[in-house]
Parts: C-alpha cells; structure tokens; sequence
C-alpha cells in the first residue's frame, strides 16, 4: 500500500487487490457538525445534490457515465464526513477516480435539481420517522449532545430542507471541499505507483486553482465533554417498545480506551449470538428479536448505546437484565479463556469485513482523515492483543457508571 499527500493537500491511499472489481472513495472532513452558520441538513443536501451537475458534465451525463460501464456510483454523510465513493472494473478506475474529484471541485447545483431534491430529502426525513429504531438514535444523540455540533440531526428537519437555496450550497461547497480536507482512497487490481502518479495528476487537474490554506492535521478538542443525563419515556403509540441505554465514551484518539471499548461493546451486544446481551435477552429468555451495543466514534468523543425493541410487557425485564449484565462486567474481571475467545472473535470479524475491498476503501479514507495515516493489519492485532481484563473492566466502569448513562424509550 502506499500513501502520501498531494501538492494540492489531499491525501491519498492506494491499495493492490486481487480483484477485477476496483473501489475508490473520496472522503471529506466535513458533515452535520460544521454546519454553523447554514441551515441544518445541508450537508446531507450537498450529498444528494452534487450529482446533479458539473461545470463539465449534466445530471444526465453523470447519472449514466459509469451505469453504462456496469459501475455503481455512491454517496454518505456522517455528523464528521461526507463521502462519495464508486465500483467499477478496474479498466475504468481512472474515469471513476476522475468523476469523483470533479463532483467536489465544481458541482453547479442546478436550481430545478435542487427544487426535486428537496421533495426527496423530505421523503427521507418521514421515512425514518416512521421508523422507530432509527428515530429513537437520532433523538438520543440529539438530547446527549445538547448544545454541540455533533447533535443536530443529518437529515435536517423539513423546515430547514426547505430553505436551503442553490447560492447557501454553492457557499458551503466552496467554504468546506477544500483538497486538504479530502482523502482519496483506492482498492484495485492496479500498480501501486502508477495509479499514485494518475491521482497526484488528477489532483492538479482538479485543484490547481485552490492553494492550501492550511495543512489538516487530525483535529480533537482538547476540552472535556460534558453531557446532561436524562431518563425518558415518550409515548409514541407504537406496536412495540424501542429504548436506548447509553452515554458518552472514548474519541478516535483515545487510542487505547477505543480498543478496549470496541472489545467491551462486541462482548456485551457484538453481532455474534455468543454476545452476553443476545444470549440473555433472546437466546435464553425469547424477550427481543435483537438487541446491541453500538459504538460510535468522534473526533472529540464517542457514544456507547444499548438499543432494543421488544414487547411492551417485556420491556422492563430487559432493563432490568441489562444492568444485571452491566454490573457483572464492572465487578468481575474475563478470566484469561474468556478475553482470549473474545479477542479471537473481534479479529476474525475484523479480518472477514476488511477482506470485502469497499470496506477496505472507505476504511482507508477515514483512517487518512482521522489519523493521517493508516495502521497495518498486523499493528491493529497487536493493539487488540494488548487488551487486559482489567482494561476491559475499567472501561465498563467508566461508560456504564450511573453517572454516564442516559435512557430514552418509545412506546
């Protein structure tokens, strides 16, 4: 693999696979939390929309350059990044790598476009409304991070959808894709050096006008986070129940607090039936379809979150359980079988979802944006070996003290 960073200050990764099919993904430091100053949900807005048009190309061009080469053209927003991403044969790397570049360097935003988006984005907006699992995590960031940037919600509300006109998304294009703040990843059957030479060529094509105002480090806010605890029921007149239990935890650069909060949150609510959550709540007593510990990682904290649906009736039985399980894993160290079983695991789930090449891809851009650089497989093992029990039993005492945890329940 090799990495470097253009004249232009973006960053990129190169990657050599084994596969005909080739990835490539370009990620920029920008999302919901950098929206001060526009109506919220532009970010997500800027997403939909920069396919709409270049200053080279139509929505029409765009939307069927890389359909009729049998390719897939993407796109995300996080509250930290926005990602546009493509899978093409590896005989047209080049010419998705180069659309990618040109949709961040000159998108126009064509005002017809935007008026269809919007109905679109609302749609969207009512579409997790009318789901309560996604809804009810959306309003639980929104609550724990109160009064921060990281709690406006990514789709924006259909009020501010509304206002966002063509001049505000041209504004915050130009203010926020800046080439470094962008990573440029690639995973392909391809030489290393040859395709570094095409980005670094691409790069100047596309952003030889910009000058770097600034080489962008990893930025982290220094400061501590405090949240407000809260303990809520709403009434949402739903079939079933959905809560949440969670609180704040480590940052992207917390490095060692992260690794041990991944393990704890995989041995708690993992995706893995032997999960301590999954094995009391469904396998042994039937309460709940699914139940998890998810982990979210940001550049100045994190949020650690047991989410659940179940039946009304059951509900408080699986609270209960919860922090039952909870107060197991603060008082009572793994044994040295049990931490060993349970690193095993995360690196064999780690290793088959780093074997598909597009999460090898937009892996690569996160870890460039995140860090500026990128771990090898064998240092993350090593990391991961490097866990203690009473790593592990520290940090649920950490992020599943009273004092940290947060509930909210639909019902």
């Amino acid at each position: 693999m090799i990495t470097g960073k253009a004249d232009c200050g973006m960053q990129y990764a190169v990657k050599r696979s084994g596969s005909s099919v080739a990835y490539c993904a370009l990620s920029i430091k920008c999302g919901t939390r950098d929206e001060e100053g526009f109506h919220s949900g532009i970010a997500h807005f800027v997403e939909h929309t920069i396919f709409k048009g270049t200053e080279r190309r139509s929505a029409a061009v765009i939307n069927g350059y890389l359909d009729r080469l049998g390719g897939e053209l993407n796109a995300f927003t996080t509250k930290e990044e926005i990602v546009f991403h493509a899978t093409v044969l590896k005989e047209d790397l080049s010419k998705a790598a180069s659309l990618l570049l040109e949709l961040a360097a000159c998108p126009t935003f064509p005002d017809q476009e935007i008026n269809t988006e919007k109905g679109v984005i609302i749609d969207e907006i009512q579409s997790y409304k009318d789901t309560p699992s996604e809804d009810i995590y959306d309003r639980f960031e929104e609550m724990l991070f109160k009064g921060h940037p990281l709690s406006g919600n990514i789709l924006g509300t259909k009020a501010s959808v509304r206002k966002i006109t063509r001049q505000e998304l041209l504004k915050f294009a130009q203010e926020k894709f800046r080439p470094e703040k962008m990573a440029f990843s690639i995973v392909a059957d391809i030489d290393e050096k040859a395709m570094e030479k095409s980005i670094i060529k691409l790069a100047q094509k596309h952003f030889a006008d910009n000058v770097m105002v600034q080489d962008c480090p990893s930025t982290q806010d220094s400061g501590e986070f405090i949240a407000e605890q809260f303990d809520i029921t709403l009434n949402k007149r739903n079939h079933q129940a959905n809560c949440i239990i969670g609180g704040l935890a480590p940052s992207l650069y917390q490095e060692r607090e992260r690794l041990a909060t991944v393990l704890l949150c995989n041995i708690l609510g993992g995706p893995a039936n032997n999960s301590i959550l999954n094995s009391v709540l469904r396998e042994k007593n039937g309460w709940v379809y699914g139940v998890e510990c998810g982990y979210t990682q940001y550049s100045d904290t994190g949020i650690v979150a047991i989410s659940l649906g179940c039946d009304k009736n059951n509900l408080d039985k699986c609270i209960r359980a919860i922090y039952k399980e909870l107060g197991k894993l603060q008082e009572d160290m793994l044994s040295e079988r049990k931490l060993k079983a349970a690193k095993k695991q995360l690196l064999g789930q780690m290793a088959i979802s780093g074997d598909n090449g597009e999460t090898q891809c937009l892996s690569m851009g996160k870890g460039l944006l995140a860090y500026g650089k990128l771990n090898t497989g064998k240092e993350t093992r090593q990391m991961v070996e490097g866990i203690t029990a009473e790593d592990i039993r520290e940090m649920a005492r950490t992020i599943f003290a009273p004092s940290n945890l947060s509930k909210l329940i639909y019902i």
